[in-house]
């Protein structure tokens, strides 16, 4: 496969490499933005799970390169995994579940609280979708906690949502906290993508509530029948979806020739400096990667007919593999399908 084959086949990941943006999930906040105006007036943000690190970007390029005073924009971005790093970008190498990284964001913003969070974080999805569906409500719960601890009322919260049955109680929760909440579904998300945005704005706790991370957000009585509510027992949150037909199709495939474009092949602007597969990604360059080892059975017969059958480590090939036959009177080398 060729260095353009991917080009080809998605065009917001070729525009990304040209126009320098770490990921092409870039194009997804700044379409939000487009819509929503969540930069507006904004000074202190926090980018969670924030690696590879595009969002923490567009951040910066919007509000610090928009900014004639740059020394009152402050960016913070926190993931778990080391992030190589962006002008103006703080980072955080922390968990989001811990009250500690809630006290560094606010350390670095001197006692204040953010005006925008923001959270594009998702699981390492299993291909089951229940299970996709729960992990990334549980991260998004988590961003919400902590948001909960670092956002000063009146701000916004955007994060990243799996839109399946039963996300009508995610609704619910942030309904709690945000009474303008609406789901986006920008442009360069894929249709056959399950994800979409939401965008809650206004952030006006509980009286009485004290942002914890101990408690779980997740407590309030849920039962089958939620979702089947009616009047005003029931939440119904706005779902925006974005662009129009003069823009790109994230499902579509161009051709590398655009209109009004000259095509030039662009690597990634930044390769992961820590990705989890390093040491597998070093072991196959050297040769010293394990390789699955072949067992080798041999039999005889009553016609003095050698039989040799190897067993290889695909269990469906052991039932139509070959067998060889070495024919000891005759010498010769018969071949014979074991179907």
């Amino acid at each position: 496969m060729g260095k353009s084959s991917k080009d080809k086949r998605d065009v917001y990941y070729r525009l990304a490499k040209e126009e320098g943006w770490r990921a092409r999930s870039a194009f997804k906040l700044l379409q939000i933005n487009e819509d929503y105006n969540i930069f507006e007036g904004v000074k202190k943000v926090v980018d969670l799970c924030a690696a590879p690190g595009s969002w923490s970007q567009v951040l910066s390029r919007k509000l610090r390169g928009d900014n004639e005073d740059t020394n009152n924009v402050k960016i913070v971005a926190v993931d778990l995994q080391a992030m190589a790093p962006i002008p103006g970008v703080i980072q955080i190498q922390g968990d989001i579940t811990k009250t500690s990284t809630a006290d560094e964001i606010i350390g670095h913003f001197e006692g204040e609280q953010a005006d925008l969070v923001v959270c594009d974080g998702a699981p390492d999805v299993t291909g089951l979708h229940d299970i996709d569906e729960y992990i990334q409500a549980q991260l998004l719960l988590a961003a919400l906690n902590i948001t909960t601890h670092v956002l000063k009322s009146g701000g916004t919260f955007v994060a990243k949502i799996f839109r399946g049955k039963d996300v009508s109680l995610l609704y619910s929760q942030l309904k709690i906290f945000f009474p303008n909440v609406s789901v986006f579904k920008p442009r360069s998300s894929r249709n056959s993508s399950i994800e979409a945005f939401v965008v809650c704005s206004g952030y006006s706790p509980p009286d009485g509530y004290t942002p914890n991370m101990s408690n779980p957000l997740l407590d309030h009585k849920y039962d089958l029948d939620y979702n089947n509510l009616t009047g005003p027992n029931r939440v119904i949150v706005p779902f925006l979806a974005c662009g129009d037909l003069s823009g790109f199709d994230s499902d579509k495939t161009y051709p590398l020739q655009l209109p009004g474009r000259d095509y030039e092949y662009h690597a990634p602007t930044q390769s992961p400096i820590d990705p989890p597969y390093k040491e597998a990604c070093q072991l196959r360059k050297t040769d010293k990667l394990a390789k699955p080892e072949k067992q080798i059975k041999t039999s005889s017969d009553t016609d003095n007919n050698t039989y040799i059958e190897t067993e290889t480590d695909d269990p469906t090939e052991g039932a139509c593999g070959q067998i060889s036959v070495l024919d000891s009177a005759v010498g010769q080398l018969k071949i014979s399908d074991k179907r």
